[in-house]
């Protein structure tokens, strides 16, 4: 059957060597996963979820049981005081973009200590000039680069020292960069440094890509505020759209006043129909997420036997869903992404290509064949067309399937 899959016997025979290499791994996400199962269930039984909170609103939303009830959910999940759940979000980045124009004003300092965010990002911060931007605002941004993927703590302190920074932003996925993922334990240590020095600041989270990796969320440690989409892993590949952002109440107050209208806030927003998915995914995510972890390490083992480095490796502690590997060439980035797409279940007779994609400074390379557009939790890769082509993949809805999409793209770049 692999044979007709278009998998040769050789590289057949190493997936079986390399599943067996990492029964130990699998086993690890397995517990996990009950573990945020039990979190999930748990959730969903205290807020009596029942049929009539499936139902659908129209035009103003008002008075949606069913919206109001997945946000109660959610809160319980993140460990937050309140939580915004809605598909009127585009993106990650849309729901980003709200959270920073909800939590920032005119002169107020943004301190990323992640280094640069995601490229999505550049334009809204005004890193990349637009008139729309925090920058146009005069709103102030700064970055602290990482060191050796740790957080610098001495220029964080001389920073905080020197004065007020409104907003610190912590990006936990890598991004387009090759540095590793921020780890729970890691986020932790640096909240708690940086209450000794500025209580007041608010500390913001962008968690995509990381929920459900490990059992705690960021606002168990400290943060303030995190931010989420729903076609990533909250979203279980069932979600169409969507974001979440929780946390603080009087913060959530402000983003939800920022994506509709100051006096509206949270009182308005039509579901649409969309409730349903939104509480069916979630309830699946922490099978899928595990299904995007188990498909991340066997294709961390399988390129690793073959001699490239991967970012984590197959048996590193993870922080995220996201897999890289290092190509060093242009071709076989290009190549892989392309099996990526041909191992998917739909479009899988397109033929991806780098292209000048909108937010992105470097033509970039996209493989999807998705059922959601531009979902990342169902089983996908990409990346920028730059030294040292990296290919950043992730998802998986299930193991079996991103198994195969590994091998196919494997078995592309190799011919």
């Amino acid at each position: 059957m692999y044979q007709e899959f278009g998998i040769s016997k050789e590289i057949e025979e190493l997936s079986t060597k390399v599943e067996k290499d990492v029964e130990s791994k699998m086993k690890e996400i397995e517990e996990t996963c009950t573990q945020n199962s039990l979190k999930v269930l748990q959730a969903f039984q205290n807020n009596e979820i029942a049929e009539m909170h499936f139902g659908s609103t129209t035009g103003y939303g008002y008075g949606d049981v069913g919206r109001d009830t997945i946000e109660k959910v959610y809160s319980e999940v993140l460990k937050a005081e309140d939580s915004l759940v809605r598909s009127q979000f585009i993106s990650g980045t849309h729901a980003l973009t709200v959270t920073l124009f909800a939590l920032l004003r005119p002169n107020d300092t943004l301190l990323s200590i992640t280094g640069k965010p995601y490229d999505t990002l550049d334009e809204v911060i005004g890193i990349k000039e637009n008139p729309s931007s925090l920058k146009s605002y005069s709103i102030h941004f700064e970055q602290i680069d990482l060191i050796e993927d740790e957080f610098d703590y001495k220029k964080i302190e001389e920073r905080l020292k020197q004065g007020k920074v409104k907003v610190i932003e912590i990006q936990r996925s890598k991004g387009y960069s090759s540095r590793k993922s921020i780890g729970i334990e890691q986020l932790e240590k640096v909240i708690a440094f940086i209450r000794n020095i500025q209580k007041e600041v608010i500390i913001m989270i962008d968690n995509c890509y990381c929920e459900f990796v490990t059992t705690k969320e960021p606002l168990e440690v400290g943060a303030d505020i995190i931010v989420g989409s729903l076609i990533k892993n909250l979203g279980g590949g069932i979600a169409p759209n969507g974001a979440y952002v929780a946390g603080r109440k009087d913060l959530i107050n402000l983003v939800a006043e920022r994506l509709t209208a100051p006096g509206e806030g949270k009182e308005v927003g039509p579901t649409l129909g969309i409730n349903k998915s939104i509480l069916q995914g979630l309830f699946l995510a922490p099978s899928v997420v595990a299904s995007s972890l188990k498909t991340a390490v066997f294709a961390s083992k399988m390129l690793e036997e073959l001699g490239y480095e991967t970012e984590p490796k197959w048996d590193a502690k993870r922080a995220d869903i996201v897999q890289t590997i290092h190509f060093g060439d242009k071709e076989k980035l290009i190549k892989y992404c392309q099996g990526i797409q041909m191992g998917s279940p739909v479009d899988s007779n397109s033929i991806p290509m780098p292209w000048d994609m909108p937010g992105y400074t470097d033509q970039v390379i996209m493989a999807s064949g998705a059922f959601t557009q531009g979902s990342s939790i169902e089983l996908s890769c990409d990346g920028p067309i730059r030294p040292p082509y990296i290919a950043f993949m992730q998802g998986g809805l299930t193991y079996e399937y991103g198994k195969l999409g590994v091998l196919k793209a494997i078995q592309n770049m190799i011919g």
